[in-house]
């Protein structure tokens, strides 16, 4: 096993009964690697820091044993919690950045950056001009596993696009294409607000 893929906490969204509302939490994933290192891909919101350090410590983990944070996009559902992970450097949708130092643009001309053995980071934009996701291969009993924010809302949104549509989406049709191409690719999806789920091939 090269790989192993913990979902720390399903992220969660509820449209409100007031206009352009609702309430939502992004979902928080840890990729546990064969030679010690851990990624964590988004943070939950700004109100869950003590939730997000129980959860590492049940994986034995705190906030200091994280080796490189993603964020899949730059809402704060996802990305509330950057502060508690100053000793290692965060990818945040297509920039990079460590201490002072920020890189934009990492993708360039490419539309993949290889984090470690069988992970890659993919541009995936379309719920943000700039979302990522992380696809994870050979992991232990799922696969090709693709961590993907909000390019998917849940497995519902299979059935039904207005939910990530309406979720909101800043260009549909590419946002449509991405969508094709991680559910060509994964066996499994984690999405941005729902648990992870199988993709069905039949």
């Amino acid at each position: 096993m090269s790989v192993e893929v913990i979902v720390l906490k399903d992220g969660y969204s509820r449209w409100k009964d007031k206009p352009r509302s609702m309430l939502a939490n992004g979902t928080s994933t840890l990729i546990r690697l064969s030679d010690g290192k851990n990624f964590l891909i988004d943070t939950l919101g700004p109100w869950d820091k003590d939730d997000l350090v129980d959860r590492l410590h049940r994986q034995n983990l705190s906030p200091e044993n994280i080796h490189l944070l993603i964020g899949t996009h730059m809402h704060t559902d996802h990305i509330g919690n950057l502060n508690l992970f100053t000793n290692c450097p965060q990818i945040i949708s297509d920039q990079r950045c460590f201490g002072d130092f920020f890189e934009f643009d990492i993708f360039g001309s490419n539309k993949h950056l290889t984090l470690a053995k069988d992970v890659d980071l993919i541009s995936t934009p379309g719920h943000t001009p700039n979302d990522v996701s992380i696809i994870c291969r050979n992991v232990d009993r799922l696969g090709t596993v693709a961590i993907v924010g909000d390019l998917f809302e849940s497995k519902n949104d299979l059935e039904d696009e207005r939910i990530w549509i309406d979720a909101g989406s800043f260009d549909s049709n590419q946002q449509r294409i991405n969508r094709q191409y991680i559910l060509s690719e994964a066996d499994f999806i984690v999405p941005g607000h729902g648990p992870m789920f199988k993709v069905d091939r039949s």
